[in-house]
């Protein structure tokens, strides 16, 4: 009974065996058995091929469907798989165990990594061999500071992006964060958020309700578009904070987006707002989210990479002066330079500096650097046409390159 869980699985069982039976019949009825004689003649012979043929089609339906239904079988299997393993986690987390398998990738020396030493040693030695990475760090709650002392940026699977991170940041210490990518920048805001634990060092860090985090893809939950400005407080949140509609629609003027509450049908409207929304739109509600939280520090994630420039500036100046928000930014944009005071950079390969952030210097440096490379862009062209007049003129390159510089002296 449980291969009839499977689509088309009874079907195909069915016509098979009314197939035989149908063919054994008519096989003993032409030898005198079950159908008598062999009388019938075209008429009866017709039937009996219309019928096979049409137990045929459908058992070959059935068989199309039972091998279709093999993608369903393995997808809900991977749905399972993956649910399983998110409720492991969340159990782990309940219980306050923070310990993953991981593979240490140094060589054989024998020395621990940072992530088995920030984690005391257990289970992970050297040598290549699996090991344990355990929370060992010491975290400390405080409004109005973050403060990294060798502290490890490490991933979950047990790649040290730093080795010690050492910093602090205090309110109104605007920073500008940079690097490659696998640097580690967007995995220091996992761990000043909480989503990922601190193997090692004394971490500070504002309360849950003091920091706001906004990826570069905000999550839009279903149910109104009041709903996805105040995410994750709810309606009845709101209203016992004492706000009300109207400081929404504050926030929508503050973020460029008043014309969207009157475009999609008010605050109670209840659409697909994945599907409604721009990119730049999705991007401008997790702005208004951080307007309406008012956090201490927010960490923007590459939040403003399809919002337009002008806007983007509007939105990061209102952050500051009227919403009272320290801002950690991830971006590329000169344009955001100037909003921020601090530097942290990443190389990538372990290293980091952080340092106060001239602007003006940066955006000079960062002009040069075009220039230089508009310029070096042009080098292969210029060496090209050189040789072509030095082969039209019989000379040698080399001798007239040290003649044009003799005459320049």
């Amino acid at each position: 009974r449980s291969v009839g869980l499977i689509p088309g699985t009874y079907q195909l069982c069915g016509f098979v065996q009314l197939y035989f039976v149908r063919n054994l019949s008519g096989c003993a009825g032409e030898t005198g058995g079950l159908g008598g004689g062999g009388g019938g003649g075209v008429s009866q012979r017709t039937q009996d091929y219309v019928t096979s043929r049409n137990l045929l089609i459908g058992a070959s339906d059935a068989c199309e469907r039972l091998m279709a239904s093999y993608k369903d079988l393995t997808e809900m299997a991977g749905y399972t798989a993956r649910m399983h393993e998110l409720l492991t986690v969340f159990r782990d987390v309940a219980n306050g165990t923070y310990q993953r398998t991981t593979i240490d990738n140094r060589d054989g020396s024998g020395e621990a990594s940072a992530a088995s030493a920030a984690g005391g040693g257990g289970g992970g030695g050297g040598g290549g061999g699996g090991g344990i990475t355990l929370q060992k760090g010491v975290v400390v709650e405080a409004p109005d500071r973050i403060s990294c002392k060798d502290v490890p940026i490490v991933t979950p699977a047990g790649d040290v992006l730093v080795e010690k991170l050492s910093l602090e940041l205090r309110a109104g210490g605007h920073t500008l964060i940079t690097g490659p990518n696998g640097a580690g920048k967007s995995s220091l805001f996992r761990i000043l958020g909480g989503l990922w634990p601190s193997y090692g060092g004394v971490l500070v860090r504002p309360p849950p309700s003091k920091i706001f985090y906004i990826p570069q893809r905000p999550y839009l939950p279903i149910g109104t578009l009041r709903d996805q400005v105040i995410y994750p407080h709810t309606a009845a949140d709101m209203r016992a904070a004492g706000l009300t509609d109207g400081h929404l629609d504050t926030i929508m003027e503050d973020v460029a987006l008043s014309g969207v509450v009157e475009r999609e049908g008010g605050w109670a409207a209840e659409k697909e707002w994945a599907d409604v929304l721009s990119g730049g739109e999705k991007q401008r509600v997790g702005m208004a989210r951080l307007f309406f939280h008012r956090p201490s520090f927010g960490l923007l994630d590459e939040c403003t990479s399809a919002v337009s420039i002008d806007v983007e500036g509007q939105m990061y100046e209102l952050a500051k002066s009227k919403y009272g928000v320290t801002l950690l930014t991830i971006t590329h944009r000169p344009s955001l330079w100037k909003f921020h005071s601090h530097l942290l950079q990443f190389d990538g390969c372990g290293g980091y500096t952080f340092e106060p952030l001239d602007a003006e210097r940066r955006v000079s440096l960062k002009e040069e650097k075009r220039l230089l490379k508009r310029q070096l862009a042009g080098m292969p062209q210029m060496e090209a046409r050189l040789k072509e007049l030095c082969t039209l003129l019989g000379e040698d390159m080399d001798a007239s390159l040290l003649v044009g510089n003799a005459v320049v002296d």
